[in-house]
């Protein structure tokens, strides 16, 4: 039987690996199970805010969840809200979004806890969120009746570059809690992988 060359499995290996590069490309998948969104991702951490109060951060407060950094924007400022006990990050002027950016360590899985507060930073149900994630494109998520304990996630096959937490028009403000940064799943690269092992049992072949 005739052993292809390592030659003619270069192109094979390579076509592979250029698939699997291709299919990574702007692909972001929304959770609204925590559990689902959780097994989807590696090495998550969390940002509670509840070091915070109800007061004002200025525009810009740099973050941390787990061992990720991160920035939390609002163009009239950031709040804090909640409380006593949980503490939340909400914003000065409710039509502004919050914006989450400059992720840290190849962020691309973003999720939490989202919903409406009022003027003093309590909680308003049923208000109706709008998050927007871009990967090098976009995509917007419209949470409808949100609660304390609504969770949405966006999982992408690329680095994040932001993700954008606004509100429908409503009389109320856009409000974040546990906050979770993660890194793809490790079967995210399974494709890559392969075709490199292909290639190492190639050249294996060749030498014999």
């Amino acid at each position: 039987m005739r052993i292809p060359s390592l030659f003619s499995l270069k192109p094979l290996c390579l076509a592979a690996m250029l698939c699997g590069a291709a299919g990574a490309q702007a692909a972001i998948t929304v959770y609204t199970s925590e559990a689902a969104f959780l097994s989807a991702v590696s090495a998550p951490g969390v940002d509670t805010f509840d070091d915070l109060t109800v007061a004002s951060y200025g525009d810009v407060v740099h973050r941390t969840a787990g061992a990720y950094d991160y920035q939390a924007y609002s163009a009239t400022g950031i709040w804090g809200a909640g409380g006593p006990s949980d503490f939340w990050l909400s914003n000065n002027l409710r039509y502004n979004p919050i914006v989450f950016s400059n992720f840290s360590g190849g962020v691309s899985a973003f999720g939490g806890n989202f919903f409406a507060s009022d003027v003093a930073g309590q909680f308003v149900p049923n208000g109706t969120l709008v998050l927007t994630a871009v990967d090098g494109g976009t995509l917007t998520h419209d949470l409808y009746g949100a609660t304390t304990s609504s969770f949405i996630g966006f999982v992408s096959t690329s680095p994040l570059t932001s993700v954008s937490l606004g509100i429908d028009g409503g009389p109320y403000w856009p409000t974040a809690n546990n906050v979770v940064l993660a890194v793809p799943e490790p079967a995210t690269y399974g494709m890559m992988l392969a075709g490199v092992t292909l290639l190492g049992f190639a050249a294996r072949r060749r030498r014999r």
